[in-house]
């Protein structure tokens, strides 16, 4: 596959206002689709342990088009200068980041601007483990939050849904990104399933790999539809397995730089 002929095809594919809104209407969140995905979540009571949920990362981390998501170039040394400042040249959705509704909707919201109540929240994991080792494009669809919620009970509003697949132990290895052919693959969430969160009030959902959407989507609907109705989603999430499927409250410390539309985020997670 070629890359940036994936990326063309995002920027040719963006939608107009009135489609985005009327998407948005068409989930009954008419009022998120002005970025008002607000909701006074229900926190879990805390052991006090703290699961850090944030990849480190540097130049060789794997992005989406390739390149290096963080340049370093050293400004002042701690010999002769007595104390050390690198200038960092950082792009927006590398590492374990934030995607904003500004992403993929032109009049969305930044990053800067999101809900401070959302970025506290509960935090619900599905795994989908076994469905990614069957295929690596799985997808969470909507039927595997259904029985998430038959087995853990509602999900709240203004939660956090994550994809638990598994796809964070293969970091550092080729096959995070790419298959042996050099195609995207990895799994993602389904259309089917972030509709329904939606409808459910939810505010956020992650993904333990590079994107939203599965690497073998063309059309990046969950991208398109999931962002401009106010939501936001999170990428490259660690640690998943070390947290119950629910009862842990979700800390995200999204960046607050003006018209972001997105940013390197530190995640944290209590239980």
């Amino acid at each position: 596959m070629c890359h940036a002929c994936v990326i063309d095809n995002v920027k040719k594919s963006m939608l107009s206002r009135r489609d985005l809104f009327r998407g948005a209407a068409s989930l009954g969140v008419a009022s998120a689709a002005a970025g008002i995905v607000s909701a006074r979540p229900a926190l879990a009571q805390s052991t006090g342990k703290v699961v850090d949920l944030t990849h480190a990362y540097d130049g060789d981390f794997p992005t989406f088009d390739g390149n290096p998501g963080i340049l370093y170039k050293s400004q002042f040394e701690h010999d002769p200068d007595g104390y050390k400042i690198w200038e960092l040249t950082i792009y927006e959705h590398t590492g374990t980041h934030i995607d904003a509704p500004l992403h993929f909707a032109a009049d969305g919201i930044s990053v800067a601007e999101l809900e401070p109540e959302n970025l506290v929240c509960p935090l619900c994991i599905v795994d989908i483990k076994a469905k990614a080792a069957e295929d690596p494009n799985a997808m969470l669809e909507a039927e595997d939050v259904e029985a998430w919620i038959s087995e853990n009970g509602e999900i709240p509003e203004g939660a956090c849904v994550a994809m638990n697949s598994g796809w964070a132990d293969k970091l550092g290895a080729e096959g995070y990104r790419n298959d042996d052919e050099g195609n995207f693959t990895f799994p993602g969430f389904a259309k089917s399933a972030t509709d329904m969160l939606a409808e459910m009030g939810v505010a956020s959902i992650g993904v333990d790999t590079l994107s939203l959407d599965p690497g073998n989507s063309s059309d990046f609907a969950v991208h398109y539809s999931w962002l401009p109705s106010g939501h936001f989603g999170i990428e490259n999430l660690a640690q998943l397995d070390a947290l119950p499927a629910t009862g842990a409250t979700l800390f995200v410390g999204a960046p607050k730089h003006k018209q972001g539309t997105g940013g390197p985020a530190r995640i944290l997670a209590v239980i």
